[in-house]
């Protein structure tokens, strides 16, 4: 799929503020500093399309992004920023859960991981409550381009393992990276192919 057009549409607090328009929306959320913005942006073909921080966590509110006129690119808030207050914390909770209830028009979510790191309890438990929610969802593996190949097909692999054995499922996954842009044209196709269904 090739992308001819992206526009900001608005910021959100809560799912009730979210635009209107009966289109299909893909939703991408993950930690705080997992790639997202970066990710977005070269999806997108647009280097300041989602705003990049040097600062984890920037993102406090639901961004909708109008794709090619036709659908939706969904920027949630980063969760799992330890230097937030409780109250903060608590807010974008508020903020992640309201959308996924609220909202009737999500077509597909994906979760944004860090391919560097060890399979994270908060990344665990957040895809059991999706799960548990019967949200569907599927993996983006981000920062692909900071490991050896060797690294590239077993990191995933634990994640994959540790699903199973907690949650008996296993996700499709895709391998990323906003530098190489490895992975783009494979999530593109895969956004096409579910807002088609």
């Amino acid at each position: 799929m090739k992308i001819s057009s992206s526009v900001f549409i608005k910021s959100s607090s809560n799912s009730s503020e979210c635009p209107n328009e009966n289109l299909p929306e893909f939703a991408f959320i993950g930690r705080s500093n997992v790639g997202k913005s970066s990710l977005i942006n070269c999806l997108t073909g647009s280097k300041k399309l989602a705003k990049i921080s040097a600062r984890p966590g920037k993102t406090l509110l639901i961004n909708h992004f109008l794709i090619n006129n036709k659908w939706y690119l969904v920027d949630l808030p980063g969760f799992g920023y330890a230097k937030r207050s409780k109250k903060e914390i608590k807010k974008i909770e508020n903020i992640i859960t309201d959308y996924f209830y609220q909202r009737k028009n999500i077509t597909l979510t994906y979760v944004l991981i860090d391919i560097r790191l060890e399979p994270q309890k908060i990344d665990l438990e957040f895809m059991q409550w999706l799960s548990n929610n019967n949200i569907f969802f599927k993996i983006i593996f981000t920062k692909s381009d900071k490991l050896s190949k060797n690294q590239l097909d077993l990191n995933p692999q634990k994640y994959l393992e540790k699903l199973f054995k907690n949650l008996r499922i296993q996700p499709e996954y895709f391998i990323s990276s906003s530098k190489s842009k490895n992975g783009k044209e494979l999530i593109l196709n895969d956004i096409l192919s579910e807002s088609i269904n």
